[in-house]
């Protein structure tokens, strides 16, 4: 199943974390099917920027503000009075959370926090999502795929607050918002690609960094494994868990899993990049990165089967595909290609595939 525009068509919908990679391609899912849109941000952190280069924007409105300006959030949300809240905004990057644990932490679960008590003074408020992260699972590097009732947990800062932000999510539920008949739930998604990702830190735009300056890529975990998928499947997953949650608040799924297809074979790091690097045109490698790393686990795996049972979704590319897609956005528009254009063109071929 795709998401259906007869439910978001004219719906009035709260987007935090618009600016991001993630946030502007599930902006201009949202645009195409007719969702009223309030985004609530931070300036994009990356140069070049997917946002500003899909603007402007129909139907649809930002507010560049930090989650910690709890009376700004609270005065866009109640104002905006939204149907549908998707809450995407975070601090996402592992390593910069090691750097930076306190402003993660607040980021987070405060922000996550700060969104949710915005969210229930709304009247007409039908489903609120929050999006968090295949990494908020008590990982013991046993290479098996979690399923969505496995322990919370979380070593380094980024994965514990976001299993906070779990804890927080379910609070506000039980509490507030499902009392009030606000189905809430969580989406916790793989490892993303796709085009426009230009983040630090993150494996496709380091491979594209790498190729552009004709330099071998460095590799810090080579052999780690992750959970890959092309972006527009979690949020095709996102969009349809929200319908769910409006339309069934009291039986819809509290928390699911959105990655590869059951029996899809697992990717190691290095051979997305040497994937990546081959459908770029690159003639150099990959090296290990010299130095001391912060620790992150070797091998992770989701279950999305319940996903694949109750919402009707399933992955619609496999990893070729997947690689394929990402690769060829970024050749295009390294050529000239209009970003906008391409973005679309690939959410047309999406909603195409059988």
């Amino acid at each position: 199943m795709l998401p259906t525009r007869s439910f978001w068509e004219g719906r009035r919908v709260l987007l935090t974390g618009h600016t991001g990679f993630k946030g502007s391609w599930t902006a201009l899912w949202l645009e195409r099917l007719g969702a009223d849109v309030a985004g609530y941000a931070l300036a994009p952190d990356q140069s070049p920027a997917l946002h500003d280069l899909l603007a402007p924007f129909d139907r649809a409105s930002s507010t560049i503000a930090d989650l910690a300006d709890h009376e700004r959030l609270r005065t866009v949300v109640t104002g905006f009075a939204p149907q549908v809240v998707l809450h995407l905004a975070a601090q996402p990057l592992v390593r910069r959370s090691y750097r930076e644990p306190r402003e993660t932490f607040a980021a987070n679960v405060q922000g996550t926090v700060n969104v949710l008590d915005a969210a229930r003074e709304v009247e007409g408020l039908e489903a609120v999502l929050v999006v968090t992260t295949d990494k908020v699972y008590a990982n013991a590097g046993v290479p098996t795929a979690f399923v969505e009732d496995d322990r919370l947990g979380g070593h380094d800062p980024y994965s514990a607050s976001k299993a906070a932000c779990e804890i927080a999510t379910a609070s506000y539920r039980a509490s507030f918002l499902g009392p009030a008949g606000v189905g809430v739930g969580t989406a916790r998604a793989g490892n993303v690609v796709g085009g426009g990702d230009w983040s630090e830190d993150r494996l496709v735009p380091d491979v594209w960094r790498a190729v552009r300056a004709g330099r071998p890529l460095e590799l810090r975990y080579p052999d780690a494994t992750r959970p890959w998928q092309h972006v527009l499947e979690p949020i095709a997953g996102y969009l349809l868990h929200a319908e769910a949650l409006a339309s069934a608040p009291a039986t819809a799924p509290l928390a699911l899993n959105f990655g590869p297809a059951p029996g899809t074979p697992e990717s190691t790091v290095a051979e997305v990049a040497d994937a990546v690097a081959r459908e770029l045109g690159a003639e150099h490698g990959w090296v290990q990165a010299p130095g001391d790393h912060p620790p992150e686990m070797a091998t992770l795996a989701l279950d999305a089967s319940q996903a694949i049972a109750t919402l009707g979704w399933s992955p619609r590319l496999d990893p070729g595909t997947t690689l394929r897609w990402t690769a060829e956005w970024y050749r295009d528009h390294d050529a000239g290609a209009d970003a906008r254009d391409l973005t679309l063109a690939q959410i047309e071929r999406y909603e195409e595939l059988a």
